[in-house]
């Protein structure tokens, strides 16, 4: 029986999961597929240049609109399409433009009234599972 092949996943994924532009990492991250093996380990003990992007940036669009309370759709719709780094994202939070202002307005709607309608299936299950029991 031969031994199990580790599983590899493209850089872009590995990318993904440690929440860094690829574009940005080294050419030999980049150059062919990381093995879960390898991901685990970056993650347990990054190296400088990961540290360094992860601190400084460029930052992929998610990180972008985590750090500044934004869906992505906002970001599209407030013209920013780059990633940004660090310096530029703090730029932004320190003086916010009308359209981060109103996007971060639209961001939390939302999110109140998913943990809105969130609650009102747990409500509704609550009460469907004791008319079952009745």
């Amino acid at each position: 029986m031969s031994p199990k092949k580790p599983q590899e996943m493209k850089p872009s994924t590995a990318a993904a999961k440690l929440d860094v532009y690829l574009p940005a990492t080294p050419p030999e991250f980049q150059a062919g597929p990381v093995t879960r093996d390898e991901l685990a380990e970056l993650q347990r003990n990054p190296p400088q240049w990961l540290v360094d992007l992860r601190r400084d940036g460029p930052h992929p669009r998610t990180v972008v609109a985590g750090r500044l309370r934004v869906s992505i759709s906002g970001l599209a719709r407030g013209g920013v399409t780059d990633p940004l780094t660090t310096a530029q994202i703090d730029a932004l939070i320190a003086d916010p433009p009308e359209w981060l202002v109103r996007e971060r307005a639209t961001f939390e709607e939302v999110r109140r009234e998913e943990r809105r309608l969130r609650a009102r299936e747990t409500d509704r299950r609550a009460e469907a599972a004791k008319r079952a029991e009745d």
